[in-house]
């Protein structure tokens, strides 16, 4: 059942275009990233799905939530603040400016409680807010409520953006970039409860993120974004080792996965200003395939779960650039562990090119969820490695 429906959504100004013609769906359960550069309308998608833009930016289009009779696309002010924090919510990127500096962090996991009335008052909604901060696995939690934002660590910002996300249960969660900022094993940690926290609900999960590995550990499908349109989606697995798309192609050989030993490549050009993308292919300017056809605008083709928007897509390759092993799906909270994280023993292969392991400091392909240092409610849906191609 798709608890998330976009249908051509667009996003703009006055005179300006930025996000067009976006449509995807999310099921409950359903883990999907969205990649892509900066500047490619990833996170300005999300805020029109909150009805969160900014002054004088406007969406169109349609965008639906399982339960909401109406349409979240112009719908007024009053109806969109009764839905934001109960049945779709948002981690950011940058907890400080999130947070409320000025208010205790317990009051503040409270407060969305009380405003959607889960809680009866105001007692029980900051017991309940102690509650929901020791599951984000806060140390002392009782003490940390009465803290205000300044006063904790990168990390435990973090986790209370995510305690104040989950407090109420909802059935999308959208979460820009909330790794960013914090350090590889931290990244790992608040992964983890991001994952316990949509398994234990029953939720879905919009990822949205610049680095691939992470993609690859949380998400099993992932949409791919550049100059405000969806270029190709698809299983993670499928995309990332017979990618259709050029842009996807090139992000994939500009990432660290590719493991190639020398100077990283890059894809030619820069991703032009916000609603000056050209005319018919949007990637056109930098694309090496490029030819007088892409300045019509390409149909969608539809390709193995996905599709891709291309007149010229990229040949599959003969040995796949990333080798992509499918793994087990998250451990749900109360499954117990496999029996290499029982024993503290890292069950994940070495590899040469993959990201060094922030807590056992070797070379490992499931960096951002390593067993070595996990609980019940972490893992990850595949691990990637560079293929036999990229190592030549």
């Amino acid at each position: 059942m798709n608890v998330l429906t976009v249908e051509g959504l667009d996003v703009g100004t006055a005179d300006l275009q930025l996000v067009s013609d976006v449509s995807f769906t999310l099921v409950a359960g359903e883990r999907v990233g969205l990649i892509g550069e900066s500047g490619s309308g990833k996170s300005l998608t999300a805020l029109a799905m909150l009805g969160l833009l900014p002054d004088g930016v406007r969406a169109q289009g349609s965008v639906r939530l399982a339960g909401i009779d109406h349409d979240l696309v112009g719908a007024p002010e009053r109806r969109m603040a009764a839905l934001r924090g109960d049945a779709m919510t948002m981690v950011f990127q940058e907890p400080m400016s999130a947070l409320n500096p000025s208010m205790r962090v317990g009051d503040q996991v409270a407060e969305v409680m009380l405003l959607h009335g889960t809680q009866a008052d105001r007692r029980a909604a900051r017991a309940a807010a102690v509650e929901v901060l020791d599951s984000v696995h806060l140390p002392d939690p009782e003490r940390l409520a009465r803290a205000y934002p300044h006063q904790l660590s990168g990390g435990q910002r973090q986790r209370v953006m995510i305690a104040i996300a989950l407090a109420n249960g909802p059935s999308v969660l959208l979460a820009d970039e909330p790794t960013t900022a914090l350090d590889v094993t931290v990244q790992a940690q608040v992964l983890d409860l991001i994952l316990s926290g949509v398994a234990e609900r029953d939720a879905a999960l919009l990822f949205i993120t610049h680095d691939l590995a992470v993609v690859a550990t949380v998400c099993e499908r992932v949409l791919v974004m550049y100059g405000g349109r969806i270029v190709e989606s698809g299983p993670v697995k499928e995309v990332f080792t017979n990618p259709h798309h050029p842009y996807t192609q090139g992000l994939l050989a500009a990432s660290d996965m590719a493991g190639t030993g020398g100077r990283l490549r890059t894809i030619p050009g820069s991703v032009p200003a916000a609603g000056r993308f050209p005319d018919g292919c949007v990637f056109r300017t930098r694309c090496p395939n490029a030819a007088d056809d892409c300045t019509v605008a390409p149909a969608w083709t539809e390709s193995d779960g996905g599709g891709y928007a291309c007149h010229h897509p990229v040949a599959a390759p003969e040995v796949p650039v990333l080798q992509v092993r499918e793994r087990a799906v998250p451990d749900l909270p109360g499954r117990r562990p496999p029996p290499s994280s029982r024993s503290g023993t890292c069950s994940a292969p070495t590899a040469a090119g993959a990201r060094r392991c922030g807590s056992r400091g070797h070379r490992c392909t499931r960096w951002a969820a390593c067993r070595s240092t996990s609980r019940p409610g972490s893992g990850s849906g595949w691990s990637v490695s560079p293929g036999p191609a990229s190592r030549r």
